[in-house]
């Protein structure tokens, strides 16, 4: 698919030369079609990077893509170069008279604090609430998945002894689901965080159900029923180096952190990480577009806000 972004956005240099098909707004104002309008709702400090990353999987659909990219107005990003900030990224105030068919809200480095006690917290709590009125589906990631299963439907997140940090195989216990379409009957993909949402927690709730789990890394992906809010404990979209740069970054500031498991060849940080989940990452954000995105979404978005209006009266 081609996704459109802005000529000078960092990411288009790095996209273009792995051949994911980018498209400028000048090339896009020409078509006559009615594109997928997706917010990636960016909580990571290094906001450049998982930029590249979630758009290399979301320009994998033969549909053209219009990216907004979010950020919250609370926190003040010190990774970030402001210029950057301000020449792509909106706040939440700039769009919340819109709709969306599809959002992305990242995880965060915030796993230690309770969730009230993050500065954007309420913010963040907005932008959940609108993207259930206002936006088709959402895919929560990593620490998001754990706060939007927490606003809710109550599921506490649980502090683990020991950072869950590697490249871990889960088993697809729904292969009907068709975010799995396509897949095998199990699958890898990197976790980094330091807490955790149980099974038995989310069990409690029958409007929601689990698809995918580990034997090691515990609780994978979780949807509600009406397929519109998709929750992912791991990180399909890290690139190969993304857990190294995490471990070596811990190293220097002293926390002795444990070797990713799974990640280095023999389990020596001196040798390059195998990329072993690219094939299953790009299948399952092609899914999410296609099946949940697509081919549910009104081709009106006022509809959409329309109806949500409706049901909320």
């Amino acid at each position: 698919m081609p996704i459109k972004i802005p000529a000078d956005l960092p990411a288009r240099a790095a996209l273009a030369s792995e051949n994911i098909f980018v498209m400028t707004d000048e090339r896009a104002d020409r078509q006559d079609i009615r594109p997928l309008e997706i917010a990636i709702v960016n909580l990571m400090p290094t906001k450049i990077a998982t930029e590249t990353q979630l758009l290399r999987l979301l320009g994998n659909s033969p549909i053209q893509v219009n990216i907004t990219l979010l950020r919250t107005a609370a926190h003040e990003s010190r990774n970030t170069p402001v210029q950057h900030l301000e020449r792509f990224y909106k706040t939440f105030d700039e769009i919340r008279h819109k709709s969306f068919d599809g959002m992305v809200i990242t995880g965060a480095p915030v796993e230690h604090l309770p969730f009230d006690q993050v500065d954007y917290w309420d913010e963040l709590v907005g932008i959940m609430t609108f993207a259930r009125e206002r936006v088709y589906s959402t895919l929560y990631l990593c620490w998001a998945a754990q706060a939007a299963l927490h606003h809710f439907y109550g599921v506490p997140k649980h502090v683990l002894p020991g950072k869950v940090s590697g490249i871990f195989c889960h088993e697809v216990l729904r292969p009907e689901c068709r975010l799995f379409r396509g897949f095998d009957d199990e699958f890898l993909a990197p976790h980094s965080r330091h807490t955790e949402v149980r099974t038995e927690d989310v069990l409690r709730h029958p409007e929601l159900r689990i698809l995918a789990e580990s034997a090691e890394a515990g609780l994978a992906v979780v949807e509600s029923r009406d397929q519109r809010q998709v929750f992912m404990t791991g990180h399909l979209e890290y690139d190969r180096g993304t857990l190294d740069a995490e471990y070596r970054r811990d190293l220097a500031r002293g926390d002795d952190p444990a070797i990713p498991r799974h990640y280095y060849p023999g389990d020596d940080p001196d040798v390059m990480p195998l990329m072993t989940w690219r094939a299953h990452a790009h299948l399952f954000y092609s899914n999410w577009l296609n099946y949940y995105v697509y081919q549910e979404t009104p081709f009106s978005l006022t509809a959409l806000a329309r109806d949500d209006g409706e049901r909320a009266s």
